[in-house]
């Protein structure tokens, strides 16, 4: 119809580009930034869960399936959201992708880590002033070094299988034999540890 009126406007998205009358491309530029802002909040959203979820963590080991669950799902949300992944994906390949343990497993992974320090300081005696007294009656005192083995200390409840103590050497234990040797250096362990327990 002749007497139809067409809004005119000064920006057209096409592609998903912004394009302005001018040229100047500066909405898109604003789009792109603002895009990488949110998406960096997102990142640290995601930091911040799993700094909250690592904190102290290894005193969540052996706490009951319903309180880890629970854990698991603060940890499975964020992931789904810096991926955008939907709801029902399933969240192994999310957590892949991110590079993120499960938070059990993040447990055990940490636990061992303090396991293989107490070993490699007390090896090297290099107690650090500040913790001396940690491992000299929990772990070092139990090893076997032709094994790599620790001996498991006797519990009598679910409260004392849970203490360091007990709790480390018996997980230590259960490595393969090539993650037992203290000779490797930190960060080769922890390496070899994390593709160990992501295949578990």
């Amino acid at each position: 119809m002749a007497s139809a009126y067409i809004k005119v406007s000064k920006m057209a998205r096409n592609l998903g580009v912004i394009v302005d009358s001018q040229l100047t491309l500066s909405a898109q530029v604003s789009a792109v930034c603002c895009s990488g802002y949110y998406q960096l909040r997102l990142l640290a959203i995601q930091a911040f869960i799993s700094c909250r979820l690592d904190y102290c963590n290894s005193m969540f080991y052996g706490i009951i399936d319903g309180l880890m669950s629970r854990l698991q799902s603060v940890r499975n949300a964020a992931a789904r959201l810096v991926l955008g992944a939907r709801r029902y994906d399933h969240i192994m390949p999310v957590l892949k992708e991110l590079y993120r343990l499960p938070v059990r497993r993040r447990v055990d992974f940490k636990m061992a880590t303090l396991v293989y320090l107490s070993l490699s300081a007390w090896l090297q005696h290099t107690w650090p002033p500040t913790v001396s007294w940690f491992p000299t009656k929990v772990v070092v005192s139990c090893v076997l070094p032709t094994q790599g083995h620790c001996v498991v200390r006797r519990t009598y409840s679910s409260y004392e299988d849970r203490c360091f103590a007990a709790a480390g050497p018996r997980l230590w234990n259960n490595l393969p034999a090539h993650l037992r040797q203290t000779d490797i250096n930190f960060e080769q362990f922890k390496q070899l540890l994390k593709t160990f327990v992501f295949n578990c």
